[in-house]
């Protein structure tokens, strides 16, 4: 979790004196720090926000307080840290300031499962998940994500009406807990499989949702850190993987690379990155806890995301909703609840922008509680605030633009690009997938003009008008370039490789261009930047270009031959 606004400097609350001492630089033993734990948790002070963005690429940055900064590092992070000579004060493990007996229900045992009142064991988890598919097996099945570096399941579960066959619909993720230590989300979670479970064929609502859309479910996305203390208890939990590192700070980033922590990526990471290859996820979320907020894309850089206004609306909608049925102190601070995440501050490796920005996914962080470890008598309070949230968020992948690409000739469903000019930018725009050829494009309010593409086809631009939550259905059938023509002439069509490019790019030939061709590049205002005369060989293939010295962004190369025109977009990094 993390947070900065400017308020006044304010003391630590809640906290025994004794576990507060000051430490200046050279003052510290760091074999006693981490004799124990490998990961340890302490604050400081900082003179001005500025100072956050160099510490948050050293230490794992968890709450932010005026001028006072909480943080988790592991032991190379905190020599790092030490060397920048700032004053620290250790603070007690988050995982173990309650005791064992405040993380179950009062009273003997655990009582029904479906109380959802205090944190299941491991094997209580494991039973959970496969009981809920072995209870609602046309609807829920259990999916193996991946394994842990101590070999502990990363589950989830697919809700469904068509449970095993994939469906021309939105792929919906919510995953929790990838700090192990911030477990409102894991306990929130199962409550909601069994909510949706228990309340479809019976609730309107919740049978449209389930029908109308793929719902995945990952309650605990760090079992390791979650039962660091043993599998019987989330005591000592702790918020980074077996590996101490953060797993929340180990995602390639758009800004800042594949590696932007310096780890390889984690058993965790490299699963749930294979997760979201093989999925075509619309939307998600993904739960935190040491705050209360939605805060939205991006973390990495000060950019707003394309769809900001949509962010915002989807954002307060959640808040909205919660405030109707939570104390007034709930989600109430920042912008009535939201933030940005980069004027919250920064981060990189996240998982948030990495699934916005490489898997077109809107996903969101949602810090559901400002304890890390909730008390176990505080969970059916924090589901009874959110879970009207909860549903209102998943429907939303429901809305905006959404339909099938197909070949008009023949019917067959599309892989295709679905681009916004004038609106998209940093990866915003979408893809229909295969087999079904769905695609979804979640928008705010207003009037678009979306372009679809797909290689071999002709482009196509169609105008929309997109309300909020409601659907806008657009099946687009594209027309193949060959069409009506002799198949053998036109077996080729033209080529941009590499693409993405630096601007350097080899432009591929239809086979039958011999002699004479025009090349022409245009922005998306319409600009036409480039026109050149292209004289061929008959054994020319390609024709190299340079367009090295334009702007990065999205280009329309067009070649004009004497018996056709072609199109193809270029992306210029």
């Amino acid at each position: 979790m993390k947070k900065l606004i400017l308020l006044p400097l304010i003391l630590l609350i809640g906290l025994p004196f004794s576990s507060l001492y000051s430490q200046n630089k050279g003052d510290h033993d760091l074999d006693e720090l981490f004799k124990t734990c490998g990961e340890t948790y302490f604050t400081f002070d900082i003179g001005f926000p500025l100072e956050l963005e160099p510490l948050s690429r050293i230490i794992s940055i968890a709450k932010v307080s005026g001028n006072q900064v909480f943080a988790y590092a592991n032991r190379n992070e905190f020599q790092e840290f030490l060397e920048m000579g700032y004053e620290y004060t250790p603070l007690q493990h988050p995982g173990t300031l309650l005791t064992r007996e405040q993380l179950r229900p009062t009273g003997s045992g655990s009582g029904p499962s479906t109380l959802w009142n205090y944190y299941p064991t491991y094997q209580e988890y494991l039973d959970f998940m496969n009981n809920f598919a072995a209870s609602h097996p046309d609807i829920c099945k259990v999916v193996t994500i991946g394994t842990t570096v101590q070999e502990r399941q990363l589950l989830a579960v697919k809700i469904s009406d068509n449970v095993n066959a994939p469906e021309g619909e939105p792929e919906f993720l919510y995953t929790s807990s990838m700090h192990g230590d911030e477990t409102a989300g894991y306990v929130t979670m199962l409550h909601l499989i069994d909510y949706l479970l228990s309340n479809y064929g019976t609730d309107p609502r919740i049978t449209d949702l389930v029908d109308n859309t793929e719902i995945y479910i990952n309650p605990l996305a760090n079992p390791d850190g979650t039962y660091w203390g043993g599998n019987n208890s989330v005591y000592q939990a702790i918020r980074y993987n077996a590996n101490w590192v953060d797993l929340n700070r180990n995602y390639p980033d758009p800004e800042d690379g594949p590696h932007p922590d310096g780890n390889a990526w984690q058993p965790e990471t490299l699963a749930f990155m294979a997760f979201a290859d093989s999925n075509h996820f619309v939307m998600g979320a993904n739960f935190h806890g040491g705050e209360e907020v939605f805060n939205y894309p991006w973390d990495t850089w000060p950019k707003l995301a394309a769809d900001d206004s949509w962010w915002q609306f989807v954002g307060h909608e959640y808040v909205d909703t919660v405030h109707l049925h939570s104390p007034g102190s709930y989600f109430s601070g920042f912008n009535n609840g939201i933030t940005n995440g980069y004027q919250w501050y920064t981060i990189s490796g996240g998982r948030q922008d990495y699934m916005n920005y490489w898997h077109s996914d809107r996903e969101v962080t949602l810090e559901l509680s400002n304890a890390f470890l909730l008390p176990a008598n505080q969970l059916l309070n924090h589901w009874e605030y959110n879970y009207r949230s909860l549903l209102n968020y998943m429907e939303e992948a429901r809305y905006g633009v959404q339909g099938i690409v197909s070949d008009s000739v023949t019917g067959e469903q599309l892989q295709a690009e679905v681009y916004i000019p004038g609106h998209d930018l940093d990866n915003s725009q979408v893809y229909s997938k295969l087999p079904s050829g769905y695609y979804s494009r979640l928008l705010f309010e207003g009037n678009y003009t979306l372009w679809y593409s797909s290689p071999g086809y002709i482009s196509k631009l169609v105008p929309v008008t997109v309300n909020n939550r409601a659907t806008t259905e657009l099946n687009v059938q594209l027309v193949p370039l060959n069409f009506g023509l002799d198949e053998r002439r036109y077996a080729r069509v033209s080529m941009i490789y590499p693409n993405p490019s630096d601007g350097q790019f080899d432009l591929y030939l239809p086979e039958y261009v011999t002699d004479y061709a025009e090349v022409e590049c245009f922005a998306m205002n319409g600009t036409r930047i480039l026109f050149r005369h292209l004289y061929l060989s008959e054994e020319q293939a390609c024709v190299h270009l340079d367009l090295g010295d334009i702007a990065p962004g999205l280009y329309l190369i067009k070649l004009t031959t004497k018996t056709g025109c072609y199109t193809d977009r270029l992306l210029i990094r």
